[in-house]
């Protein structure tokens, strides 16, 4: 539908939301448009109200999609229709007095500190075979820094200041912030690029991480290779570069670092988003007493 693809271009172009989010919200319309009641007929679906929107909620339920997922997609609603409402197309937001189902809290999933210590403690003799060099520094940069699987894709050997020790990193809505680098990791850094200039043409502007062809890296690949490595390490259902994000966080955190920096080496846009690692922390924390406490 026409205001469809002008809602998901007005996400891409000035709200600035990643490939990733725009894919969720297109989901969610087509999902909602593909209900009986709307019809694929653009005029049903700006006419739509809070009824038919309940409907659909119940639908959604009764099929068994979690809350979880009910709730993004009342939140693609929300945002579809007050989009309309600036174009003048509908007058209110029927999706604005929806009761949005409970969330159950879910605490971030991390590895153990000891646990990556020693795999990266490990890894000697893989300076010179790039594909090993890659793969184990891909996961430390993920480790030391808690960037996102994204932002790692999207470095570029520029983005090093191997002189101030930091690394600039280009995080959601093209918001760039500093992170700062370990001396060691930095030599890393310079050792791998120095590794790839023999096998690849040095120009400027180039990806920071490559293939075994010099070209850009895909989610997928990235993914599958932090999977595949996390496994020696750890039996966890979990082993993704969002759960090695998580490990920087609560490690930090469990060492004394301040909850204020965490959030802005990760790039979060509020102090809640960081909060939920406190909760990570505390568990811990209790471990602690009630293997400690003689009472406990």
């Amino acid at each position: 539908m026409e205001v469809v693809d002008q809602f998901l271009q007005y996400l891409r172009v000035e709200k600035r939301y990643s490939p990733h989010t725009i894919i969720a919200y297109h989901t969610d319309l087509e999902q909602f448009c593909a209900f009986e009641p709307i019809n694929q007929d653009q005029q049903s679906l700006i006419n739509v109200n809070g009824k038919i929107i309940r409907s659909w909620i119940i639908s959604l339920i009764d099929n068994n999609v979690t809350n979880r997922s009910v709730h993004r997609k009342i939140t693609s609603l929300k945002s579809f229709y007050r989009f309309l409402q600036r174009k003048e197309l509908v007058k209110t937001n029927p999706a604005s007095k929806i009761v949005v189902p409970g969330l159950e809290k879910r605490l971030p999933e991390f590895l153990p500190q000891k646990n990556i210590n020693l795999y990266l403690d490990n890894t000697s003799g893989i300076e010179e075979n790039f594909s090993a060099f890659r793969d184990v520094l891909i996961l430390e940069v993920f480790y030391d820094t808690g960037m996102r699987l994204s932002e790692l894709i999207g470095l570029k050997d520029q983005d090093i200041d191997f002189q101030n020790l930091s690394l600039r990193v280009t995080g959601k809505r093209n918001k760039q912030r500093i992170i700062p680098l370990s001396l060691e990791l930095t030599k890393t850094l310079k050792s791998f690029i120095q590794l790839k200039d023999q096998f690849f043409n040095s120009v400027q502007d180039r990806f920071l991480f490559v293939n075994d062809k010099g070209k850009k890296l895909y989610p997928m690949f990235v993914y599958r290779l932090v999977k595949d490595h996390l496994s020696a390490v750890t039996t966890a259902s979990k082993r993704s570069p969002h759960v090695l994000r998580h490990s920087f966080a609560t490690h930090m955190l469990n060492n004394g670092a301040d909850i204020n920096s965490i959030k802005e080496i990760l790039g979060h846009a509020n102090l809640a988003a960081t909060q939920v690692y406190t909760h990570t922390t505390f568990e811990k924390l209790k471990e602690i007493y009630k293997q400690a406490h003689p009472r406990a």
